[in-house]
């Protein structure tokens, strides 16, 4: 996309806070180290069920190791067997039509 200077200047500006402004990320319930407290006061304030716990299990997990340098791999996500992990989009031909 190409823009105009003055258009790109006003687009980079939205997103630039006023003097005094401080960014919300920052604050709040889930921005210091202490959130876990601060979440279950709140739950307790608003009478709100506490958070599912896992109980721990005595034996640990084996963790599968890599085949290439035999180093632990650490397991990002897990399928559940119904769904299956989405393909990457097909390639488009020069014409702008996908491959068969």
């Amino acid at each position: 996309m190409t823009l105009a200077a003055d258009e790109f200047i006003r687009r980079f500006l939205l997103h630039a806070l006023p003097r005094g402004f401080h960014r919300i990320r920052h604050y709040g319930l889930l921005a210091s180290a202490r959130r876990k407290d601060h979440l279950e006061r709140a739950r307790r304030l608003l009478d709100v069920a506490p958070s599912p716990t896992e109980e721990p299990t005595d034996e640990p997990q084996p963790q599968p190791t890599c085949p290439c340098c035999g180093g632990t791999m650490i397991i990002i996500e897990v399928f559940e067997r119904r769904y299956q992990p989405r393909a990457p989009p097909p390639t488009a031909l020069p014409s702008g039509r996908h491959a068969p």
